[in-house]
């Protein structure tokens, strides 16, 4: 070997070194996530490839390509082909789903041209771009892992790398900064160990293989020294993996770990006691040693949140139901859609909006499952590329007397595969540049080679490999500058030209250009749609038909429905409108109902359409209609209406058919709501009979017995009220808004030393500042019925530091001014002013203001014409006179 050291070209060096920035730097670019580094993945990738071609052709060899980078190369080709521009006869037997997008929605919009099979046509282009990068890197890292030194010095470049990530976020949390190097926090994301991988998914997976290489290295380093180095960085990788609080990653980690062992313990076995193990006893006993050391310091350092991860997924039907696991059924939906030829690499993101039948406000970038990913991507011909991967990983792993560092590669890299059938690190550039060139270590042609065992390679002659370079590099550059667009991109620019309220004409035309780039992402049908329902009537129906093509790419799109109702109601279709109200609440818009929809309603017809299929929705919008003005009639007739509707949706639904998504005990709710206005409205008579149907309904519900003392009262039965409340308080310990209505109606009965008796037993249960300043509040009327306005002060300025509100100021200022002190009341007032919304009128308030102060005046002139009176009292009349002068005007 140390001939073949002697041997390594500087040209082999220099690619050397361009793999080992490639391992450096794409974690260190934020993961990999943006889009520009493919830039340098593919210039890195070329480079190397070159150099070490022209290395090869100096040594006089030719180029290996193992058997398993066929699916890489592969894999671009067949981006090649989605990105062909086909007629609609030929698109339509290819892919069905993208010529039914072609006809229904870019046809009628003029876009008329041939389109390819992929969906998402520059994402496309970025992942030929980037396949062809990593074949490129993988066959140089190839060429290079001849030499031995070079191959340990790249895989320690990745063990330090994964070390030096988990340094970095140690560093973070220790310092207490939770932005990446105190510049830049992450938007979506909120790691628990800071680094530049925003995904805490994608740092374990990374830092699993670099702890896994670096205790392949530890087993195999010839030198005591170096092994300390590498077992300290494979420590320190498999710290950070558990402290990511992947649950995954930690799970596959150690899966990785046991791989190793059981290879290790394999290989000992088969080498028996009378030839030499690769593997030394000691070694192995050493690695052992650094995993159990990973284990405790890492558990040590995040036992208690690895605890509560693990609490949340302690169960297989937990995980059935973890949001991963339960869309694999709609993602395999969308698998099958595109059988042939996919949807398009790269296009998942803006294809799967349509088979999503659920509201989910993420966007899905990725199906976070290898399997599903290709299989959606690519078709079936992604599928035979996963099992062409799987089966070259098995032909290396079949491989005689591994070495303990080849050893550990392959069980990091199983590892890491297995992992993303979980997540889809290997997706991004951090994860997949550095497994292919440690697999590039393992594949590498070397003393194996015999004749009667010749490796599972292709050989190149230099020449040639540089021809195929250059076509390879040609490709990944054209698919970089075609790339360049992304869906973000296009979304913020045409966003961005409605925002600046650009012409109607011009944003139409732009949005246009934009759809046909990006033809399956509904955002820019729906903003298109936007622009032209802000016009009104006179662009409605354009809106409508942008609108459509939303729904078409994205059923649960709740703005879509949002911008259709708002068409439809300037068109006067009312019912329809109204109907599209009601899908956008179902879509996952919980404010639309209560925000808008209810403003637009004017008839009980209105009300029927938007009526969502939940009766404790409808008693929370009608409790919010009947306080709007002249509303009130409407919200009982909705509220009765609403009964019966329900009422007949329980009594008609068969066994055989589907459940309803409400129990009969939600019902109560509307019969509670329906009592409570008749109440508001003094109509006694109807609330009685109202709340006893609702006593009948829930005979041990606390609500209908705590309705039944506000009726009491109203009816002038206060005594009765106040007993029914007594009773019901040892029966519901702990319920605050019981203790508080029985506290108000002692207050009412002047009854204030009992009242407190009643706050004090509800203060143990009291969990949040509301509900402490309420206890205070009503403790502050008690000792202010009492005369006691002092006691009465102090608790209100602590609910007015508790929950600022211009009322709690205000109510401040009243008691300062009951005691005479002006000053103090004018400042509360100011306070007060200060929180009102600036669409509140404020003269009564400032009136107030100058009143008070025009008191304090008064009450300092007549002090100091009494002290004037007195000449032994001259210091006090100057400090009353500097008092004054300080007073704000």
């Amino acid at each position: 070997m140390a001939s073949a050291s002697r041997r390594t070209s500087r040209f082999s060096l220099g690619a050397e070194a361009a793999l080992a920035g490639l391992i450096i730097l794409c974690p260190l670019a934020l993961g990999g996530a943006p889009t520009w580094v493919l830039w340098p993945l593919v210039g890195l990738a070329a480079v190397a490839f070159a150099l070490a071609g022209v290395g090869a052709r100096r040594l006089g060899h030719s180029l290996h390509v193992p058997l398993i980078a066929v699916p890489l190369v592969a894999g671009a080709g067949l981006c090649l082909l989605q990105l062909l521009p086909l007629p609609s006869g030929l698109l339509g037997w290819v892919s069905p789903e993208a010529a039914a997008l072609r006809d229904f929605a870019l046809a009628p919009l003029g876009l008329t041209s041939a389109r390819p099979v992929s969906l998402d046509p520059p994402a496309t282009w970025r992942a030929l771009a980037g396949s062809a990068a990593y074949a490129l890197a993988f066959v140089a890292a190839v060429e290079v892992c001849r030499s031995r030194r070079s191959r340990r010095r790249l895989l320690a470049t990745l063990a330090f790398t994964g070390a030096a990530l988990t340094v970095i976020g140690l560093l973070h949390a220790l310092l207490g900064v939770t932005q990446l190097f105190g510049l830049r926090a992450f938007a979506h994301a909120q790691p628990p160990l800071v680094t530049p991988f925003g995904n805490p998914n994608h740092l374990a997976g990374f830092l699993g293989l670099a702890s896994t290489v670096g205790l392949g290295l530890t087993l195999t380093s010839e030198l005591r020294e170096r092994g300390v180095l590498f077992a300290a960085a494979a420590l320190l990788s498999g710290a950070g993996v558990l402290l990511s609080l992947s649950r995954a990653g930690i799970l596959f980690f150690v899966l990785g770990q046991a791989l190793l062992a059981a290879r290790t313990l394999y290989d000992r076995q088969r080498t028996g006691r009378a030839e030499r193990s690769p593997l030394p006893k000691g070694r192995a006993a050493a690695a052992l040693l650094v995993l159990g050391a990973t284990l405790a310091v890492g558990g040590y350092v995040g036992w208690e949140k690895l605890v509560v991860e693990a609490a949340s997924a302690d169960s297989v039907e937990e995980l059935r139901q973890s949001s991963k696991v339960e869309l694999w059924p709609r993602m395999i939906e969308a698998a099958r859609a595109f059988p042939v030829l996919g949807m398009g690499r790269g296009s998942f993101e803006s294809v799967f909006p349509r088979y999503q039948t659920e509201p989910n406000p993420n966007t899905l970038t990725h199906p976070e499952n290898a399997v599903l990913q290709l299989g959606a991507e690519f078709g079936v011909p992604g599928l035979v590329l996963l099992a062409g991967m799987v089966w070259g990983f098995l032909r290396l792993l079949r491989r005689e007397r591994l070495g303990g560092a080849e050893v550990a590669v392959l069980a990091g890299v199983a590892a890491l595969g297995l992992h993303n059938l979980f997540d889809f690190s290997l997706e991004l550039p951090a994860c997949a540049a550095a497994a292919w060139v440690a697999l590039a270590a393992v594949a590498r042609p070397e003393e194996r080679e015999t004749p009667e065992a010749p490796a599972a390679t292709w050989r190149l002659a230099p020449n040639r490999a540089l021809g195929v370079a250059a076509a390879l590099v040609l490709f990944g550059g054209v698919g970089l500058v075609a790339g360049r667009h992304t869906l973000a991109g296009a979304e913020e620019e045409l966003s961005g030209l409605i925002q600046a309220r650009a012409p109607l004409s011009q944003v139409r035309a732009r949005a246009l250009a934009l759809i046909d780039r990006h033809p399956s992402d509904y955002l820019l049908y729906s903003l298109a749609g936007s622009a032209h329902a802000a016009e009104g009537k006179a662009s409605a129906e354009d809106a409508l038909a942008f609108v459509n093509r939303a729904l078409y790419l994205r059923p649960v799109d709740p703005d879509a429905h949002r911008i259709a109702a708002r068409a439809l109601l300037a068109l006067g279709r009312r019912s329809q409108g109204f109907l599209e109200y009601r899908l956008a609440y179902e879509s996952g818009d919980r404010d639309v109902l209560a925000r808008e929809a209810l403003e637009q309603s004017r008839t009980l017809e209105d009300l029927q359409r938007l009526t969502p299929n939940d009766p404790r929705v409808v008693a929370a919008l009608a409790q919010s209609l009947q306080f709007r003005p002249g509303r009130q009639e409407q919200a009982l007739a909705w509220l009765a209406w609403a009964r019966e509707f329900f009422e007949q949706e329980l009594s008609d639904r068969s066994p055989e058919a589907s459940p309803v998504r409400f129990a009969a005990r939600d019902m109560d709710a509307l019969w509670e709501q329906e009592s409570r206005l008749r109440l508001m409205r003094k109509e006694l008579g109807e609330a009685d009979v109202l709340c006893a149907e609702l006593e009948k309904r829930a005979p041990d519900a606390l609500g209908p017995l705590m309705l039944r003392a506000e009726i009491l009262r109203a009816q002038g039965r206060r005594e009765e009220a106040i007993q029914l409340l007594d009773r019901l308080l040892p029966r519901f310990p702990g319920k605050v808004e019981l203790a508080f209505q029985l506290t108000s109606q002692l207050l009412e009965g002047g009854l204030t030393r009992r009242a407190r008796e009643v706050l004090q037993q509800a203060s143990p249960f009291i969990t949040d500042y509301p509900q402490r300043a309420r206890l205070l509040s009503l403790e502050a009327i008690s000792f202010e019925q009492e005369g006691l306005l002092s006691r009465a002060l102090e608790r209100y300025q602590t609910v007015a530091r508790l929950v600022p509100a211009p009322e709690a100021h205000f109510t401040v200022a009243r008691l300062h001014e009951s005691l005479r002190r002006y000053g103090e009341a004018a400042r509360s007032v100011r306070e007060g002013l200060h929180l009102l919304p600036s669409n509140v009128r404020r003269e009564q308030e400032e009136s107030w203001v100058a009143r008070l102060e025009e008191e304090e005046r008064k009450l300092l002139e007549a002090r100091r014409q009494e002290l004037m009176q007195d000449p032994h009292k001259q210091d006090i009349v100057e400090h009353l006179l500097e008092t004054s002068s300080d007073t704000p005007p």
